[in-house]
């Protein structure tokens, strides 16, 4: 009888978070935008919080819906890539490995529709989502907080996206 309810407890907490959304139940859209590179509009993501202003002490979700295609290698490189950029000092190289590593888990090559999540864990980590299924739960909070500095850094390279989601854009 044990082993059943352990059993069933596992599937309900399964089923109870088997999307983004179930993650942040009440959290509201903050803002959204669209991402482009020299005129080429790449995504649009969207910031779902609980609380407004968003804040890292509360869960929150980035949600992206892709409108090209980009593989996962290149979402995972160019990740990394801004996390040594913004970082405020020089990250070891075996944790920019591991980092990698996890992007690369989480991730998928994405096409046209394709919807990306990820769900910040408040002093735990990060849950990343492809679609409505969970592709990986990290529980690494620097590495969580590096991960959503890449849109929240006031030194991120899409400033204007940034207010957007942060919902401080002139309206």
């Amino acid at each position: 009888m044990r082993a059943f309810t352990a059993f069933a407890l596992m599937l309900w907490a399964s089923a109870a978070c088997a999307d983004w959304r179930g993650d942040v139940q009440s959290a509201q859209l903050v803002g959204e935008g669209d991402f482009s590179v020299f005129g080429f509009r790449l995504y649009r993501a969207q910031m779902w919080s609980e609380r407004v202003p968003v804040d890292y002490d509360e869960r929150f979700a980035l949600h992206i819906v892709y409108v090209r295609g980009i593989k996962r290698e290149r979402l995972a490189d160019t990740g990394i890539s801004e996390i040594k950029r913004l970082a405020a000092a020089p990250i070891p190289a075996d944790t920019l490995e591991r980092w990698r590593a996890d992007m690369l888990q989480a991730f998928v090559d994405v096409g046209p529709g394709d919807q990306l999540s990820a769900v910040y864990l408040p002093d735990k980590g990060v849950r990343f989502y492809v679609g409505d299924h969970m592709t990986g739960e990290f529980d690494d909070p620097a590495f969580a907080r590096a991960v959503f500095g890449i849109w929240l850094d006031p030194s991120t390279r899409a400033p204007t996206l940034r207010k957007q989601l942060l919902g401080t854009a002139a309206r």
